[in-house]
Order: C-alpha cells, then structure tokens, then sequence
C-alpha cells in the first residue's frame, strides 16, 4: 500500500548539525514511523536523533510518541528541538 507525500521540515540548527543544511524534504509514507525511517535512509543514524532529541508536529498538533501516527496527502511534519528542563 502506498504511502501520502508529506512536507517534512527540520529545525535549521538541527539540519546544520545533521543534514548540511538541507532542512525541508518530500517523504512519501502512510505515519510517522516511516518518515523517520526514510529520513535515517538519507542520512544515516538521523532517524536515531530525531527519535532523541525532536517533539514532532504533524498538521500543527504536538505528538509527544507518535510513531504510527497516520499521515494525511499534505501533511505537514515539523520535528522540533526538545526543550531541556533543569
């Protein structure tokens, strides 16, 4: 079964550090687990960072764990720096 064209978009300082530079893309995948897994597909080792140390936004709404978190055609997906409390 196919999957939706999301808009998938990075933080710029996390898209420095991890995808030099490239911080907007174009994924195609029915929820959040297979964004993630065709991001670490294009750059290595980031589906691990972005499990890490991003909250996720889809169409605006946080989702704190939402893997398989269905995606809609045009979704937008925003991964978000965790906010370190102390």
């Amino acid at each position: 079964m196919p999957g939706t064209t999301a808009r998938v978009v990075l933080s710029s300082g996390f898209s420095r550090r991890y995808t030099g530079g490239v911080h907007e893309f174009t994924i195609e995948a029915r929820n959040l687990r297979g964004v993630i897994r065709a991001l670490d597909q294009l750059y290595p080792g980031l589906g691990h960072h972005l499990e890490e140390e991003t909250t996720v936004a889809i169409d605006g709404e946080i989702h704190e764990v939402g893997y398989l978190q269905p995606l809609r055609q045009g979704s937008e997906v925003f991964f978000i720096p965790k906010i370190e409390g102390g």
